[in-house]
């Protein structure tokens, strides 16, 4: 296996298609940032509510970071295919608010069509970009094979379910909100990586440079 290093990331815009999405899909990547990263954070759907814990779990994911901004959207959840102009406008903007390092977004086979929808813009708007695409346990059962796995120390494995727990209340009564399913996604991905507890992305392109 080849190691790549978040240390030389110095921006980053997270895209969710929902509230939660990013951090439990990519909360041990946040928290794994290095000290003074500059974040731009994008949602497309969201009540009021729901915004207000994503701004507030972002800030709890991200307390290293020297920037984070938002842009937060309420398109109707379930909804995105039938606004596609409006969520590529979301992500075009996201694209040239700056020059990124790395970009996070859902999965192109993700089977919940708001994420395959941002997943599939996503690759045309960020082209000099290291997008890793997320998963994000669901009951559709579409989880797949990874090319990119980010190792987590098991405190920051376990740090990142708690966060969940304290941020996003209104999720609670679902059934599958759990720290089995965090937790027991997070050590399947390690095992694949030789590691207790894992994150894992799929990057569809990169350069190699020297």
């Amino acid at each position: 296996m080849i190691g790549f290093s978040l240390a030389g990331v110095r921006s980053v815009v997270a895209l969710g298609a929902h509230p939660d999405d990013i951090e439990i899909a990519a909360g041990g990547l946040l928290l794994s940032l290095p000290d003074g990263v500059a974040v731009h954070y994008v949602l497309c759907t969201g009540t009021e509510a729901r915004q207000a814990e994503a701004r507030a779990a972002a800030a709890a994911f991200l307390p290293r970071a020297s920037s984070l901004t938002f842009a937060l959207h309420n398109l109707r959840d379930g909804r995105l295919p039938a606004h596609w102009d409006e969520t590529k406008e979301i992500v075009e903007a996201a694209a040239h608010a700056g020059a990124p390092d790395l970009v996070i977004a859902p999965a192109r086979d993700d089977a919940h069509q708001d994420h395959r929808l941002l997943a599939e813009l996503v690759s045309t708007a960020f082209r000099d970009a290291l997008v890793l695409h997320y998963e994000i346990p669901k009951w559709d059962g579409d989880l797949a094979r990874r090319n990119l796995y980010l190792p987590l120390p098991a405190d920051t494995a376990r740090r990142k379910v708690a966060l969940l727990h304290e941020h996003f209340p209104s999720q609670k009564s679902r059934d599958w909100w759990d720290d089995e399913v965090f937790l027991g996604l997070a050590r399947l991905r390690g095992m694949e990586c030789r590691s207790t507890y894992a994150e894992a992305f799929t990057n569809t392109k990169s350069i190699l440079t020297f």
